[in-house]
């Protein structure tokens, strides 16, 4: 081994990295080692990244523990031995491969780079792949997938996450997100091909290769078609004065929002200049997530007060996720939450369904699904109209697969939402997708002011029908997964061993709900109808006075996420006394669960 200071672990893979033909990634190893720096080299090689239901995501850089040529050419060889033990008819269907803009100077890393190199993988084995020959929208993968019947998808983007990390997201056949075992099984694959193939580096060899396609000028043909099937108000959309601004925050999405936009028959949206391009350095903004409140839209409210705009669509930077904000008549700018947007969008998808079908039987075929620390919004709705309502675990690869098989059932899934600003309001695509969202966020708008009615006005007259729903979510950073485990077993054993916390400040808890563990205070036998999971961390809290509490951590960010909601039944209108109830039960949260003092946790900043 080459390293004269580092362990066993850098010595074992440093054989393999020596083969990288990746100049900057090498050098970059080659210097620590001259350093004797032990400690980055413990960084960079002291564990491989973990390949999960979310697939990979990392920092750009070298090492095991990072995104670069190497890893991403070992993912993709156990991915590939993978999709052969399931797929015997692999080489005849393929996958199909897209990418963002992101890239990382310092490492020579880009997401066009690790998706040919992905493509490269594939095709030497004799598999088919169609390869996006320019950056697309995450939801054009899982659209591809299923529109072409593939075996399975990949998307290189890290989303909405800071500028130097990026990700490998995998679908498998039914078009959604992976869930277990298949995580388990790729995982296991990856420990079993980490020794480069002949000629994985060349990833000039699938230019002339005939196994290699791009879908490219067909998806977007197709997808525009697809999502025309919920546009239901063209007539309005051509004559409407109201005037749209878009962002795609220096990510993908404005070419594709603006061609939603002409498939709907609407006039294109203002597209903020500064940001329209993308652009992996990501330089008018923080962090490159419209999740993150009013920061990041400062440039797109200015330029809808200069050109009159009342509406703002916010794409994140691979366009799935979607942030609206709407002007107030005080003059002020609201943003809508995920709830909320989630709520307007729920009624609004549900009321277009029920004026095109007469048919009153056909409601029990109607499904709408959202994540359990999302809005219970949808479930009132469902049960005031007649249809079924379904919570899933958190993230769309729950509410991906559970809709398609609800579809195969012959059920209309209609509409599936999470807090976290994703929606998904087109069966043609199994995934959150704000292409599709803004769009049909601007019908909605469209439609509502023909009856003088702003988005604002509506979500309150939703409110109003089916009872309030106050939410309120947040996040501390914590870099510490000791600190994190200490925190959750604080809870497990509040009063003694074993035993949860009975009140949290003033108020009381009800019941208990532990997806780590499988317990629930609520169920017969005391044991969880949902599935759990050891390797993360998730307690629910429901309150005397009816709110509820989700204490959670993120997968693939170093955050420990919180989400509250206060209930009333239609006809409580009292929405200040709500929200004053539930800023209290969220304070009373942080101060004695999370303990930020003791804790040294970071609050969110705007």
């Amino acid at each position: 081994a080459i390293c004269p200071v580092g362990s066993s672990v850098f010595k074992k893979s440093n054989t393999k990295l020596n083969k990288s033909h990746n100049p900057k990634t090498s050098a970059i190893v080659k210097k620590l080692v001259a350093d004797g720096n032990a400690g980055e080299l413990q960084k960079y090689f002291g564990s491989r990244m973990e390949f999960g239901t979310a697939g990979l995501r990392a920092a750009m850089g070298a090492g095991i523990s990072h995104m670069n040529d190497l890893t991403i050419i070992q993912t993709t060889q156990g991915f590939c031995r993978y999709l052969e033990k399931n797929f015997s008819d692999l080489k005849k269907r393929g996958v199909v491969i897209g990418f963002d803009a992101r890239a990382h100077l310092s490492s020579g890393g880009s997401s066009k780079r690790f998706a040919r190199l992905a493509a490269n993988t594939f095709i030497s084995q004799g598999v088919p792949v169609y390869l996006f020959s320019d950056i697309t929208p995450t939801p054009f993968v899982p659209y591809t997938v299923t529109h072409l019947k593939l075996c399975a998808g990949i998307m290189v983007t890290a989303s909405h996450n800071p500028k130097q990390d990026n990700g490998y997201k995998v679908y498998w056949e039914n078009g959604a997100q992976i869930i277990s075992p298949h995580d388990k099984g790729i995982s296991q694959a990856i420990e079993e091909n980490q020794e480069p193939w002949p000629q994985a580096w060349d990833d000039k060899l699938i230019d002339s290769s005939l196994l290699l396609h791009d879908p490219y000028a067909t998806v977007n043909k197709d997808y525009f078609k697809d999502i025309q099937k919920q546009c239901f108000h063209r007539n309005i959309n051509k004559e409407t004065n109201l005037k749209f601004v878009h962002t795609s925050v220096h990510g993908v999405g404005h070419k594709f929002v603006q061609l939603a936009f002409k498939a709907f028959d609407l006039s294109p949206p203002f597209a903020v200049p500064e940001q329209k391009d993308p652009d992996p350095e990501f330089p008018t903004v923080k962090y490159p997530n419209p999740e993150e409140g009013k920061g990041v839209l400062t440039l797109s409210f200015a330029l809808a007060e200069k050109d009159g705009a009342k509406i703002i669509l916010a794409n994140d930077p691979d366009a799935d996720r979607l942030a609206v904000a709407e002007k107030q008549e005080s003059g002020e700018w609201k943003v809508f939450s995920g709830n909320e947007l989630g709520a307007l969008l729920g009624w609004w998808i549900f009321t277009c369904w029920k004026n095109h079908n007469r048919d009153t039987c056909a409601i029990k075929d109607v499904y709408m699904l959202s994540s359990t620390v999302s809005s219970k919004i949808l479930r009132a709705i469902a049960l005031k109209e007649g249809f079924h309502f379904e919570e899933t675990l958190t993230g769309f690869k729950w509410m991906g697969n559970r809709a398609k098989q609800l579809m195969d059932q012959g059920k209309a899934v209609l509409f599936a939402f999470e807090e976290a600003i994703g929606y998904m309001c087109c069966p043609a695509v199994l995934d959150k997708d704000g292409v599709s969202a803004a769009v049909i966020t601007a019908e909605m708008a469209s439609y509502l002011a023909t009856r003088n009615l702003s988005l604002s006005q509506q979500l309150k007259a939703v409110y109003d029908e089916y009872g309030f729903h106050i939410t309120k979510a947040s996040y501390f950073i914590c870099h510490d997964p000791k600190v994190i485990q200490q925190l959750f077993d604080n809870l497990r054993n509040f009063d003694g061993k074993n035993t949860y916390p009975k009140s949290c400040g003033r108020f009381k808890v009800s019941g208990i709900r532990d997806l780590t563990t499988g317990y629930d205070s609520s169920q017969p036998d005391q044991k969880a109808i949902l599935p759990t999971s050891k390797s993360s961390q998730m307690i629910t809290f429901t309150f005397a006075n009816g709110g509820v509490a989700t204490m959670r951590t993120s997968g693939t960010e170093p955050k420990i996420k919180y989400y509250s909601e206060l209930c009333a039944p239609p006809g409580n209108s009292d929405v200040e006394q709500l929200k004053k109830e539930l800023d209290e039960l969220v304070n009373a949260l942080e101060k004695h669960f999370f303990q930020p003092e003791k804790n040294n946790l970071q609050r969110k900043t705007e």
